[in-house]
């Protein structure tokens, strides 16, 4: 790749990072304004919410309970997308099958996440279960359809010319497929990570000794305004943080788009 090639990007991303700073520093201020008129404890100052947050990132019992939402999220999600794309693709492949699938599936969106936490209670008794369940139900509809549509773009054209040539399946896979429906899937589990991020919330807020969910239950017990808002912050930043991380594997996974534009 040129020099200059992601030029133009990098300076997008640069403003953009600028903007988001800027409407953050925004909100702070605002908050804060309005902690010097509106009683404590509905809004905190945003110095004890930010020595809130760090308590939280010092001590060991409360980092372990963010990292274990952290792990049910991305355990909730691998598993929503092994199944979703495990489904995806006979839909794909078999009209008959996605004429059951489909209807299914589109139910299944309409279950809110409350509903599938009582009856993980109901059915389940280990509480790491119930949560990865819920984890599934819930994300596993956007999965399937978001893989369905990324594999159904594929160019039937480009997909015949590959057939020409005789590949086997594993360099059909690798040279046609994958790279087809990657983009597809990296959006996908954008979208689904702040959607598991409320879910796994809510799960943990009926079900769980542990995590993000509990604390902020605890908080609301005790009336700390400003432990919830820490605490929320502690999902915001993870959630912020594997976003950054599947768009840093997008742009490097995704680099040939850029050598295609220049070379138009």
């Amino acid at each position: 790749m040129a020099p200059g090639d992601g030029s133009g990007t990098t300076r997008r991303f640069r403003g953009l990072r600028l903007e988001a700073v800027v409407a953050l520093a925004g909100l702070a201020a605002i908050w804060q304004i309005a902690s010097l008129f509106v009683p404590h404890f509905l809004f905190p100052s945003i110095p004890e919410i930010a020595a809130r947050l760090l308590a939280i990132f010092t001590s060991w019992s409360s980092l372990a309970d963010a990292l274990a939402t952290s792990a049910r999220i991305l355990a909730g999600l691998a598993g929503a997308f092994v199944l979703g794309t495990l489904l995806a693709m006979p839909m794909a492949r078999s009209t008959a099958f996605e004429r059951y699938a489909y209807p299914l599936l589109n139910f299944n969106q309409g279950i809110p996440a409350l509903s599938w936490v009582v009856v993980a209670i109901i059915w389940f008794r280990g509480i790491e279960f119930r949560i990865f369940f819920i984890m599934v139900m819930t994300t596993l509809p956007a999965f399937t359809f978001q893989v369905l549509d990324a594999y159904r773009a594929m160019s039937k054209d480009l997909f015949e010319m590959t057939l020409s040539f005789r590949p086997s399946r594993l360099d059909l896979l690798r040279a046609l497929i994958w790279p087809t429906v990657l983009p597809g899937i990296l959006t996908a589990w954008k979208v689904n990570l702040g959607n598991a991020a409320r879910v796994v919330v809510v799960a943990e807020l009926v079900g769980a000794t542990g995590g993000v969910g509990y604390e902020l239950l605890q908080q609301q017990q005790l009336f700390d305004m400003a432990g919830a808002v820490a605490w929320t912050l502690v999902l915001v930043i993870f959630v912020l943080v594997v976003q950054g991380l599947i768009t840093l594997i997008e742009s490097r996974a995704l680099r040939y788009r850029a050598v295609a534009e220049q070379a138009l």
